[in-house]
């Protein structure tokens, strides 16, 4: 298989970076009415960081030591870690070095695949599904499937779309382990049945996490408006996320040339500002590996 997500898993473990997601850089949605500030929002604001944890992606074979002293630095309470579609001895080593320690720093490990081939072949991503779960590491399923990444996208949407949702029924019948999914912030502008595809996604899955990467705090609540209103419509948890990954093709998608105290205050402000939507989940950062290198 050949796919975007296997080869961001190559390039982290030989130090290339990874393929950038253009999906990321469509422009921004018109803005939601105003509404009014008030004290209150400043003022729990450090409350909401430490009642909405962070999660993070791990592309790489990291250090597993390293990753849960800075998961547990940084308030993660879930990685969604990268598992390859045939895992080898060495990566199943890594993989269960990593669970004793998140196990014993009690954060939640998931395991994260996805290949945008999965929305035409079900059947991939159920038996990568049951290979991951049956090593007995994992405590969810964390899929970044972008079906609109297919050529077939631009020739046969309707197509490409009913795979994908059928490719979610499958993957959430195959096992008890909960499901997650990444999506775009755009996705309700895509036609599904019986509506848009970000309900349609809503629906299938147990929780989402909203790729609106921004570089402010603003631009990413911005952007992640829309689904945080339909996660609530819809009674599913939603976490919004942040990039840090260089993005030659998207500058202001990308906190990477920021520093780790810009970061942080950004994420605060965000926690503030979705907190009143009762079903947001935090905020899941993109990745440890270049996270972990701000200044």
């Amino acid at each position: 298989m050949t796919s975007r997500i296997w080869a961001r898993v190559a390039a982290a473990a030989v130090g290339v970076a990874a393929l950038p997601a253009p999906a990321h850089a469509v422009r921004d949605p018109a803005p939601p009415p105003p509404t009014t500030a008030t004290a209150t929002a400043t003022a729990t604001a450090t409350r909401l960081s430490a009642a909405h944890a962070r999660a993070m992606w791990l592309w790489s074979r990291a250090d597993p030591p390293a990753v849960v002293r800075w998961a547990g630095a940084q308030g993660v309470r879930e990685i969604f870690v990268a598992v390859s579609w045939r895992p080898d001895a060495a990566e199943l080593r890594h993989l269960r070095d990593l669970r004793a320690g998140t196990r014993a720093a009690g954060i939640r490990l998931s395991a994260l695949g996805g290949d945008p081939a999965w929305a035409t072949s079900p059947g991939d991503a159920v038996a990568w599904r049951q290979r991951a779960t049956a090593t007995g590491l994992f405590d969810g399923i964390h899929l970044d499937v972008e079906p609109y990444l297919l050529p077939a996208w631009k020739t046969d949407q309707p197509q490409v779309v009913d795979g994908y949702l059928a490719m979610l029924d499958a993957v959430r019948r195959a096992g008890p382990e909960p499901l997650e999914a990444d999506v775009p912030f755009w996705l309700a502008t895509i036609p599904a049945p019986a509506g848009n595809l970000a309900d349609a996604v809503i629906r299938r899955v147990d929780a989402i996490t909203v790729m609106s990467y921004r570089d402010s705090s603003a631009g990413i609540v911005k952007v992640g408006t829309d689904l945080l209103s339909r996660g609530r419509a819809g009674r599913k948890p939603v976490r919004l996320a942040a990039e840090t990954q260089p993005l030659a093709d998207c500058r202001y998608c990308t906190f990477a040339t920021q520093t780790q105290a810009r970061l942080r205050d950004q994420l605060v402000a965000v926690d503030a500002a979705a907190g009143r939507y009762d079903t947001f989940q935090g905020i899941a950062v993109h990745d440890y590996d270049n996270w972990s290198r701000l200044r």
